[in-house]
C-alpha cells in the first residue's frame, strides 16, 4: 500500500444501538471517507433507496457474485445475504479515506482477515437487553418475531465483544459520538505493515 492510503473503521453491534445515529452525529467531523453500503436480498423497507442504505438484489444475483470472488466478505442474516463488495473498498483506500462498516460480526471477522493491519473495530451496544428490546419495539419496523429474533441474535453478540478494539455503551448519544469520533482519529494514524517494515528498514539502514 501507497503512503496515500487511508484506513478502516468497522462499527458492529445488535440492530437498534444506535450506529447509523452515531455516524450521522460524527460524519462532518472525521475527514474524507467513504462509507462502505452492504448489498442484501432483503426487501426493501418503507423510506429506503437502492444505492443509499443498500445494494438491493436478488438471491441469484448475490450468489453469483459469491461465485465470482465479489465480496470483501457476506453472511446470512436472518435469512438475507448481506455482503460487501471489495472493488470500492480498495479505492477509497488508495484515495487516503477513512472506510466506515457498519456490518456483523461475522463481517468484523472477515475484514480483519483481510485488512487486519489497517482496521479499528468498534463494538457500540445499548446499556441493557431490556433497553435493546424497548428500542426495537418503539422504532415500530419489525414485527415481533423479528425483534425476537434480534434480541436472540444480540444474546450471541454480546459474547464476542472481545474481538473488538473499543466497546461503546450508547446511553448517552452524545457522549458515546464523542468517543467515536476519538477513535475514528485514532484509526486513521494506524499503517498497513509494509509502510511500517519499510520505516524499520531505512531507520536501521541508511546514514544520517
Amino acid at each position: 500500500m501507497s503512503q496515500t492510503n487511508g484506513a478502516v473503521l468497522v462499527l458492529s453491534g445488535p440492530s437498534g444501538a444506535g450506529k447509523s445515529s452515531l455516524i450521522k452525529k460524527i460524519e462532518h467531523d472525521i475527514g474524507s471517507y467513504y462509507f462502505s453500503i452492504s448489498t442484501t436480498t432483503r426487501p426493501m423497507r418503507k423510506g429506503e433507496t437502492d444505492g443509499v442504505e443498500y445494494y438491493f438484489v436478488d438471491e441469484a444475483e448475490f450468489k453469483k457474485d459469491i461465485e465470482e470472488d465479489m465480496f470483501l466478505e457476506y453472511a446470512l442474516v436472518h435469512g438475507n445475504y448481506y455482503g460487501t463488495s471489495l472493488k470500492p473498498v480498495k479505492q477509497a483506500l488508495e484515495e487516503g479515506k477513512l472506510v466506515l462498516f457498519d456490518i456483523d460480526v461475522q463481517g468484523n471477522s472477515a475484514i480483519t482477515n483481510r485488512l487486519g493491519d489497517i482496521t479499528t473495530s468498534v463494538f457500540i451496544s445499548p446499556p441493557t437487553l431490556s433497553e435493546l428490546k424497548n428500542r426495537l419495539t418503539n422504532r415500530s419496523t419489525d414485527t415481533q418475531e423479528v425483534i425476537e429474533r434480534r434480541l436472540k441474535m444480540a444474546r450471541l453478540e454480546i459474547q464476542r465483544v472481545s474481538e473488538y478494539d473499543f466497546l461503546i455503551i450508547n446511553d448517552s448519544l452524545e457522549t458515546a459520538a464523542k468517543q467515536l469520533l476519538q477513535i475514528a482519529h485514532v484509526a486513521r494514524l494506524k499503517k498497513p505493515l509494509d509502510q511500517i517494515n519499510d520505516f524499520v528498514y531505512k531507520w536501521e539502514n541508511l546514514e544520517n
